[in-house]
């Protein structure tokens, strides 16, 4: 029923398994959050997240390649840092996992109901598009892992192709002056670099690849060129769709109009009907429905896969049908009952993934090949810079954490 690790994969599949997984639902909070800071600002601070990121995942691959392929975050954390820390990940990992799956079902039925809603006379409950997505992906999951990568695969192709189409159309029309931020701006709301802080958990949110480290190496083995190829280059291209996004979006939405788009909870709808309300040709709307509803549809796939792996190796359930049943009901039960109680929770499961992100994604994976160089000296593969990557890694992981706990004792200043 599931394929075994197959190392003939080219490193195409690598980078678009890390590029579909990250460009997703964090592409629409971006730049509903960054609205304060803007674009030059938001562009700075999503590239230093990004380099952040991109080292922590690097890290946990130099940590994980000293272990037996399927081994999972679990299995590694308890052997090197001990039980202790080993809970504290796992905790983290899981409610990491688990709060991006239950945003993503959210973003699910929000856009594809919005898209119905659109183009038909009736109305669609998003509760029910949300579960209905919940349950196609999850059968897929039971069916295969390798089936559900080659569909992120092949949603990320056709993503890019839309994403081609609608902001290169909307790459000419942007306007310097609604990008710089100066128009129909008054004075009191010029100053950006203070709402840079309030940004820095959700841009790390929109670098999660991590979880799918494990998944990367059942498939390659322990062909490390591969392995950090995908790494790097998957999540490289995600970070040039995010600065290409970014300046489209901000260049033809005016940062007075994302107050709106905010004060209506932030929702991948209201950022797609505020672009369909810039008069946009029948084909740009067309292409740009297509684009929304695949990329969460691909972030959707990415992250359930890598809660699957996490939970199989937690639990020790083997590849058989029931017990990837059981598998795949531990995966989707608890985020879509959480869905159906509070619908409307993408921006808040984008937000509060970046502080626990923080822990098992940022400064635990440091923590982890610093522990692997001392137990492994003969590793194969080392990130670059000896101790210092790893100290700027978790000196960025403490920074996030403080905008976090800022955020949300509003010591930082919103744009409201």
């Amino acid at each position: 029923m599931e394929e075994n690790s197959n190392s003939k994969h080219s490193s195409f599949w690598g980078i678009m398994v890390i590029a579909g997984t990250v460009i997703g639902g964090g592409m629409f909070a971006l730049p509903v959050d960054l609205a304060g800071a803007w674009f030059f600002w938001g562009a700075f601070i999503l590239i230093i997240s990004w380099f952040s990121m991109l080292h922590s995942g690097l890290l946990l691959l130099e940590a994980n390649l000293n272990y037996p392929v399927g081994s999972s975050f679990n299995t590694i954390t308890k052997d090197l840092i001990g039980n202790k820390w080993n809970v504290i990940s796992g905790a983290t990992v899981a409610f990491v996992l688990y709060i991006l799956t239950y945003a993503y079902i959210s973003a699910n039925g929000a856009i594809i109901s919005e898209t119905i809603s659109m183009h038909s006379d009736g109305h669609v409950n998003p509760r029910i598009i949300g579960v209905c997505t919940a349950l196609f992906v999850a059968t897929v999951l039971w069916f295969s892992s390798l089936a559900a990568s080659r569909i992120t695969s092949l949603f990320l192709g056709i993503k890019i192709l839309a994403f081609v189409i609608v902001f290169g159309s909307l790459f000419f029309q942007v306007d310097y002056s609604i990008l710089s931020g100066v128009s129909g701006v008054n004075e009191e709301s010029r100053s950006f670099f203070p709402y840079i802080f309030m940004a820095i958990p959700v841009c790390l949110a929109s670098f999660g690849f991590h979880g799918n480290i494990p998944s990367l190496i059942i498939c390659y083995g322990k062909k490390k060129d591969k392995l950090i190829k995908s790494v790097v280059l998957g999540s490289f291209l995600a970070l040039v769709v995010y600065l290409f996004w970014l300046y489209c979006t901000m260049g033809n939405i005016p940062r007075e109009s994302f107050k709106g788009i905010i004060a209506s909870g932030g929702n991948v709808d209201a950022l797609v009907g505020s672009f369909l309300g810039t008069n946009q040709s029948g084909v740009i709307e067309f292409c740009l429905l297509v684009f929304s509803n695949l990329a969460v549809a691909s972030s959707f796939f990415g992250v359930t896969l890598g809660l699957f792996d996490f939970l199989a190796d937690l639990f020790k359930f083997d590849n058989s049908h029931s017990g990837r049943f059981k598998t795949v009901m531990l995966t989707f039960l608890p985020p879509t009952v959480l869905y159906l109680l509070f619908p409307n929770g993408f921006i808040y499961g984008i937000g509060g993934a970046g502080l626990c992100a923080t822990i098992w994604a940022v400064i635990i994976p440091a923590v982890l090949a610093l522990k692997s160089r001392q137990k492994f000296p003969n590793q194969m593969f080392t990130v670059w810079g000896g101790r210092i990557i790893p100290a700027v890694v978790i000196i960025f992981g403490i920074i996030v954490i403080f905008c976090w706990f800022g955020n949300v004792l509003n010591i930082l200043p919103k744009l409201v």
